[in-house]
């Protein structure tokens, strides 16, 4: 370090002196590599120290737009849902204002996941006219029955639960047979001869006998079928038509509270 303060006091003297001789001309020579290098790093530094800040910039920059990406896909998705029961809504009014019978709009609140007894509650009940042996069902099909009823709710009994069994038919076809359910595994038809004529893909709807629900109400279809060697019987398996895991609105068929009334009024007044 002295030696370069030497240096630099004799580079000083002679260039008062207006000399530029050789051992002028020797120092510079050593320096000029010294202070280039000096140059250099100081110009690295600044380029680190530069590259640095805007590498904290961008890091800023990156977590701001993907909180904006978040907070689009989140906006993204809440509009997707809200589409979608839009679309589930519009299929519902319309079958709503197409069916044949007075219809009651419920939403469906609980479930019980029992399997022999599976039921939903629903948020109509005795005060909008519900009753005990209503059918529920959606624009896809039979959903299932009534079996308790409250104030303001009321129970129903899913269509493929163990303990459900409905007369139907073969659409195609009209051969009978029973439907019996399987939980969530869906229904198996009974009763059907091993001479039918059933293959997978035949649409299963009620038969209308006993008074319960009414004739060609979509209930399933034909997901495979087996013929044993043993009985005089198919094994059919039927898909349902609704999807009971994603129940959400149903409605309620008024015409059994309407024909209990109508029983109790005495003709004449």
């Amino acid at each position: 370090m002295l030696a370069l303060l030497i240096l630099c006091l004799l580079i000083f003297s002679s260039t008062l002196a207006g000399r530029y001789g050789i051992f002028h001309q020797a120092t510079l020579e050593i320096l000029g590599p010294v202070q280039s290098g000096i140059s250099r790093i100081g110009t690295g530094a600044c380029r680190l120290w530069d590259n640095y800040v805007n590498l904290l910039n961008t890091r800023e920059e990156n977590h701001q737009l993907k909180l904006l990406l978040l907070a689009s896909e989140e906006k993204l998705a809440k509009y997707r849902e809200a589409y979608t029961t839009y679309l589930h809504l519009e299929k519902e009014l319309e079958f709503r204002q197409k069916v044949d019978f007075p219809p009651l709009t419920a939403r469906v609140i609980g479930k019980d996941p029992s399997y022999w007894f599976q039921t939903i509650i629903v948020d109509r009940g005795e005060n909008e006219g519900v009753i005990k042996g209503m059918v529920a069902l959606t624009s896809k099909g039979i959903v299932g029955q009534v079996i308790h009823v409250s104030a303001n709710y009321c129970k129903i009994l899913l269509a493929n639960a163990p303990s459900s069994a409905i007369d139907v038919v073969v659409q195609k076809n009209r051969v009978r047979g029973i439907l019996k359910g399987t939980g969530a595994n869906g229904y198996i038809l009974n009763y059907v001869l091993k001479n039918a004529d059933v293959a997978k893909g035949d649409r299963i709807v009620t038969a209308g006998i006993g008074g319960v629900f009414a004739s060609g109400i979509p209930v399933g279809t034909v997901s495979a079928v087996h013929r044993k060697k043993r009985g005089m019987f198919l094994e059919i398996e039927v898909e349902p038509a609704v999807d009971f895991q994603k129940l959400e609105f149903l409605h309620l068929n008024l015409s059994l509270q309407q024909s209990v009334i109508s029983e109790k009024i005495v003709p004449g007044g």
